[in-house]
């Protein structure tokens, strides 16, 4: 094995580790990212018409109740990916294995092998600091999204956090997320929306709807 090669795991093992940790130290109520309800990733669902039977991915979905709020709505391909196998458990336990596919994955050198109508991530893109994995999350996502079919991203604003749970994060505007997507990609719509963490916290983020290009 390349010295390279067993840089990269280790660097791998380190991020799930931290994640893992994170996810059994701290309650619901204690995660900075938690919501009782996913309201603005919902909003944006259904004003897009997205089918129950359209396939959707959560990328760096974790125990989040996007999924659980899915399957209350009907939605029957539903895939959640995410470095840790503990915050894949705690959704696991509460929603089952039958309705679900559950991707114990990093995103940096996970490969798509099938495609969905939705890639959401909430919270995740914005801790790729390095333009490279940047630039090949974008590819993963034009690969793995149908044409016509949408990525709901949701990063830290520029005026939010510039680190969560100990590491850095890349912040973005609007407009920044609109160049880097624009090979593939075509706005539909974004805003900022402010999180409130548990502890009353606000936490601007930057989101954007995109729609693949057809052409």
């Amino acid at each position: 094995m390349k010295a390279s090669s067993r840089f990269g795991d280790d660097v791998k093992r380190s991020v799930s580790n931290l994640w893992d940790a994170t996810y059994e130290a701290k309650s619901v109520d204690q995660r900075s990212w938690s919501q009782d309800v996913a309201i603005d990733s919902l909003f944006y669902v259904e004003s897009i018409r997205l089918a129950t039977n359209a396939a959707v991915i959560d990328i760096g979905g974790g125990s989040s109740s996007f999924v659980d709020e899915l399957l209350a709505r009907s939605f029957t391909d539903l895939t959640v990916l995410d470095i840790s196998r503990s915050a894949i458990e705690e959704a696991r336990d509460r929603v089952g294995d039958g309705q679900v596919k559950w991707l114990l994955e990093d995103i940096t050198t996970w490969t798509p092998i099938r495609k969905y109508s939705l890639w959401h991530d909430r919270a995740v893109f914005h801790f790729l600091v390095h333009r490279y994995q940047q630039l090949d999350y974008v590819k993963k996502a034009a690969l793995a999204v149908i044409p016509g079919g949408h990525v709901l991203l949701a990063t830290f604003a520029p005026s939010g956090p510039d680190e969560c749970s100990g590491l850095a994060v890349r912040r973005w505007s609007v407009h920044e997320l609109e160049e880097l997507f624009s090979k593939d990609f075509k706005c539909v719509t974004s805003a900022q929306i402010d999180h409130v963490t548990p502890w009353g916290s606000v936490q601007p983020f930057t989101w954007v709807l995109l729609e693949h290009r057809t052409v």
